[in-house]
């Protein structure tokens, strides 16, 4: 056995900790009954600029589906200067083939291919608090395809023929979570608008408002419960560009209206060190236009459960299997990174 060093010589150095890897690398899977089965990846950069900013994420994801679609996704959300400036940007591009049992709820059939590029960029700057405001610019080139004449005339009869739109907005932001990839505490008010102008692109002009509202408290031995209530309004949107219902386990775009409304309900529940478990539940409406108003055709139910493994522990990233089931035969499988919300 060793004994300590002679005297006059200083004790040998720890051997300094190895720091963690600023890398995500992450495969990615989904399955549901409209988009077939998706298989992708995701890779990742993590950095925190400073002590008191949140942590930034820079990344790609691509996946391909078994129904023939193709995305990819590059994208970059950071947080600097000790978190008084936050910024946001996202590109997204792909070819999505959708096979529609019910199509927003007309009783028949579709085929349908999307032919997506979509830009977005938001600024926040922290005011006083955990307030912020700021300002987010939006194009997209969106259209819709059917895969045969009867599709192509259904969409135009549903008025369905895709836009082009560009257009600037406001936002109104209050953020006081502990932890913005794994909250334990806190609350989010999220109130942003965007008005697509023909004079930046596009042939139509109307409006979109969106109001998100989540808290989460902390119980228990780790545990967190969170709620969740979103909004979104159209004014003289085009049918394209309706509200849809965005609860796990239902194809967006496939229900669509000019109003959606939704509340969920989420308990994240500590198993160990590094793993945890999820159950959910949720209703959305949709409403206006020929929508009668949160009657039973226009509710959509969801629920699930899901595990979780903690990918990078001080940031609160994870790896999330979560299963969801809707109404009418809709349910989802998904493999992703982060929580859904």
């Amino acid at each position: 056995m060793e004994g300590p060093p002679p005297a006059g010589e200083a004790a040998p150095a720890a051997e300094p900790k190895e720091a963690p890897s600023p890398w995500l690398l992450l495969p990615t899977f989904s399955n549901n009954p409209k988009l077939g089965t998706s298989l992708g990846a995701l890779a990742g950069y993590v950095r925190k600029f400073d002590a008191q900013s949140q942590v930034s994420i820079f990344g790609v994801n691509a996946q391909y589906t078994s129904t023939d679609s193709t995305t990819a996704v590059a994208f970059a959300r950071t947080s600097f200067d000790a978190d008084q400036h936050r910024l946001n940007v996202i590109v997204v591009g792909g070819r999505i083939r959708n096979d529609y049992d019910d199509f927003l709820g007309t009783g028949t059939p579709l085929k349908s291919e999307d032919h997506l590029r979509s830009f977005a960029l938001r600024y926040l700057y922290r005011v006083k608090d955990d307030w912020f405001i700021g300002a987010q610019a939006l194009s997209t080139n969106y259209q819709i395809v059917g895969q045969s004449a009867l599709d192509d005339d259904l969409l135009g009869l549903l008025g369905l023929t895709g836009f082009n739109a560009g257009g600037l907005g406001i936002v109104g932001f209050h953020d006081s979570r502990d932890l913005q990839d794994a909250p334990k505490k806190g609350w989010v008010l999220n109130f942003n608008s965007v008005a697509y102008r023909q004079d930046i692109e596009g042939s139509d002009n109307f409006e979109v408002y969106r109001l998100d509202y989540r808290q989460f408290w902390s119980h228990g031995d780790g545990h967190v419960l969170g709620v969740r209530q979103s909004n979104q309004w159209t004014h003289d949107a085009p049918p394209a560009a309706f509200a849809p219902v965005l609860l796990r386990g239902y194809t967006i775009g496939e229900y669509l209206g000019k109003s959606m409304s939704s509340i969920e309900v989420e308990e994240r529940h500590r198993l160990a060190e590094r793993w945890g478990a999820t159950a959910f539940a949720g209703v959305a409406c949709l409403y206006g236009g020929n929508r009668s108003g949160c009657s039973r055709s226009d509710l959509f139910p969801s629920a699930g459960v899901g595990v979780q493994y903690l990918l990078k522990p001080v940031q609160g990233i994870v790896a999330n299997l979560e299963f969801a089931l809707g109404k009418d035969g809709n349910r989802a499988l998904l493999f992703k990174m982060g929580y859904a919300w």
